[in-house]
């Protein structure tokens, strides 16, 4: 009976026995594969052919490139922007209960006064409600949904797109829900909510699903059914969400479909351009207001 044959074990050095590179107290006859200096066993590794220094593996590995995603974000990083944006939404939640000393009515609050948009109060100067907008959220059932979206769509479209790149579309969708209110509301019409930037995400991970070839169906059904609740259910922004939705498929795209060359520097020109348009129409707005 035969059996496989194992790795060749390591060669002598060509010529008389001399001392391991590492250790020059110890003599031997071995050599390195891949540099050919000469090495005890402790120093040497079993390799793909033969047996490697220490020294040349850990330079193999330093200098292997790892794997990227369709974005370019390295391959399984853990989840952080995700849960750190649902302990803020949260945190703010039990704020404005504790200002509006009720939970169902948490709306009633300063901070919602303070914090929730309205086109009229952004014309004013109020620019930050653009943003702060996007972080209040009306009673437990609205906030527990749109945690609940975030957590679902967020893990996997943070590690697609990596931590950085992921808070920017959430951001530019946020964005995207504000100017589309900005364009559609009236000056005093108020809105609040997270659902702009959920539902950018939604647009983002279909995006996603297409670059890399797997079937998108379940991700557009999602998509038409919260879009059929915001039209049947009143009080529901569909203009911010449309607008999340719109901007946050486009954030995406420039992000995976960017050529690799040069991928980073397009990538945040794109996103920047993005920014700007949106910045741009707001500003055209609030003057017309």
């Amino acid at each position: 009976m035969t059996y496989p044959a194992g790795p060749p074990s390591p060669q002598p050095y060509p010529g008389r026995s001399t001392v391991c590179v590492r250790h020059p107290d110890r003599a031997t006859g071995l050599t390195c594969t891949r540099c050919e200096r000469p090495a005890c066993p402790e120093c040497l590794r079993e390799a793909s052919v033969g047996y490697q220094c220490v020294d040349c593996v850990h330079e193999a590995a330093r200098t292997t490139s790892r794997g990227t995603t369709v974005a370019g974000a390295g391959p399984g990083g853990r989840p952080v922007v995700v849960p750190t944006l649902i302990v803020v939404n949260l945190a703010i939640f039990a704020w404005t209960a504790v200002q509006a000393q009720s939970i169902a009515s948490n709306a009633d609050s300063a901070l919602f006064d303070a914090w929730a948009l309205a086109p009229g109060l952004v014309a004013a100067g109020e620019w930050w409600r653009l943003v702060t907008a996007g972080f209040l959220h009306i009673g437990p059932l609205h906030i527990a949904f749109n945690m609940l979206a975030l957590w679902v769509l967020g893990r996997d479209m943070e590690t697609v797109l990596g931590r950085g790149r992921f808070l920017a579309v959430y951001l530019i969708s946020l964005l995207g829900g504000s100017a589309a209110v900005m364009l559609f509301y009236a000056p005093l019409q108020s809105v609040a909510g997270a659902s702009g930037a959920v539902f950018g995400l939604m647009g983002g991970l279909a995006v996603v699903l297409r670059r890399m070839k797997a079937p998108v169906g379940q991700v557009i059904g999602l998509i038409v059914v919260n879009v059929v609740i915001s039209v049947v259910i009143p009080g529901i922004s569909l203009i911010g969400h449309l607008g999340g939705l719109v901007v946050g498929a486009a954030a995406t795209a420039a992000l995976v479909y960017v050529p690799v060359r040069n991928r980073n520097t397009m990538q945040a020109g794109a996103l920047g351009g993005i920014t700007a348009l949106l910045l741009v129409i707001i500003a055209i707005t609030a003057a017309m207001i």
